[in-house]
């Protein structure tokens, strides 16, 4: 019975958002820019559309107490489900009390491969396993490891610093158990993309100077949020209102992450959260002056902001390292591992990425860089979808596999 009330319920959504799109289609009321040199545009602009329309679906089921407005972007988000794969065997476990998913090959091993640690995106609130399911057994299968998929408890329900936390219990529990599913614990790679990226610098940071366990060998960060200092750099002035991830909802996301009140966004984004003794500490790491010429084109340095104590008392994490990990200090930096950051031209957060390759680099870490440059934030999550992906999303899974591949 339950099962059957679910399928009205889907069906009820399916219903709506068709009428939405037929409604919608002659006006003009979708926010966000598409870029007509981003991957096949037309497509971009019709999977915006729908996003704008499943969230104000899920606002407007949330209002009227039907369902909370996460709790629908999830199931949503969540997409089809794969179908069986012959090559994997797929279980899911538990690791320190985390859930994970755990993808190993069925063919017969002459040595322990290597194991790969996947962290998905979703802002915290959303995203999981069988988001994420395509994924992991791509690269399960094209590189040859046991790959463990991070199903940590998401915000708002639990909240922050659980997400990382319970990356981070995962990671470990798997460097002192990887014999047990034919891994060398000496190659295990770790990765993520956005927030996933996020956790996964994290993880990186807390563990590198740590000797009771084996090293982490290498990190991948996917489009990764890094700092939550300064919302004026050049990426985040160029692609401010591009589509899934604009300037305004990458706040917005942040403070429904963290669980504070939405009403701060407009100060956060002027910078008033941040002591100025705090931005001059940290201008040696987090300045457009360290961004590459190329990508500051048509950049123009804002006005300085009005520093808010209140604002700052309110969201303190902001500028804590294990929220932001471009603030770690250079003592963290240096004990990083060998380390491999997809950026996107049309990201807000492109410019994280390329801070973090510099700051690595200053500090001797080796790093393999790929810039998509018809990308956009999330086109990996359209990947293992036919003609319903990206060329971007195949691409950055191939250079992914590639790189994981070395170790």
């Amino acid at each position: 019975m339950e099962s059957y009330y679910t399928l009205v319920l889907l069906a009820g959504i399916l219903v709506a958002f068709v009428l939405m799109v037929l409604i919608a289609a002659d006006h003009n009321f979708f926010e966000g820019e598409i870029p007509p040199d981003a991957d096949q545009p037309a497509k971009l602009r019709f999977y915006h559309r729908l996003y704008t329309l499943m969230e104000i679906l899920a606002k407007t089921l949330n209002h009227l107490g039907v369902v909370e407005e996460h709790t629908l972007i999830r199931l949503i988000m969540d997409g089809l489900p794969a179908c069986w794969d012959s090559q994997l065997s797929i279980k899911d476990l538990h690791f320190d009390g985390v859930p994970v998913r755990i993808y190993l090959p069925r063919n017969p091993s002459a040595s322990k491969r290597r194991g790969v640690i996947f962290i998905h995106g979703g802002c915290g609130i959303f995203g999981s396993f069988r988001s994420y399911e395509r994924i992991c057994r791509y690269i399960a299968r094209k590189s040859d490891s046991v790959v463990v998929s991070v199903g940590y408890h998401l915000a708002p329900e639990h909240t922050y610093p659980a997400q990382t936390l319970e990356c981070l219990a995962a990671t470990v529990h798997f460097l002192k158990t990887a014999e047990t599913y034919g891994v060398d614990p000496a190659r295990v790679v770790v990765c993520g993309d956005s927030v996933g990226g996020t956790f996964t610098a994290s993880v990186c940071q807390e563990l590198g100077h740590r000797t009771d366990i084996p090293k982490i060998r290498a990190q991948v960060l996917i489009y990764p949020f890094l700092q939550a200092l300064n919302f004026n750099l050049p990426s985040h002035q160029k692609n401010a209102a591009v589509a899934f991830l604009s300037r305004q909802r990458t706040v917005h996301f942040i403070l429904k992450y963290l669980k504070k009140d939405c009403s701060l966004k407009e100060q956060i984004l002027a910078g008033s959260h941040v002591p100025e003794s705090t931005n001059l500490n940290y201008r040696k790491w987090i300045n457009p002056d360290l961004i590459p010429d190329v990508f500051k084109l048509g950049y123009k340095p804002p006005l300085p902001a009005l520093f808010s104590p209140r604002v700052h008392e309110e969201v303190p994490e902001l500028l804590e390292p294990r929220f932001s990990p471009l603030l770690a200090e250079d003592a963290v930096v240096c004990g990083l591992p060998d380390t491999c950051i997809v950026t996107c031209e049309h990201d807000v957060l492109r410019d994280e990425g390329l801070l973090y390759k510099k700051r690595l680099e200053d500090n001797n870490v080796r790093v393999t860089w790929h810039h998509m440059e018809k990308g956009f934030h999330g086109v990996v999550a359209f990947f293992g979808y036919g003609i319903f992906s990206f060329p971007s999303s195949s691409t950055i899974m191939n250079h992914i596999v590639d790189f994981i591949k070395g170790y």
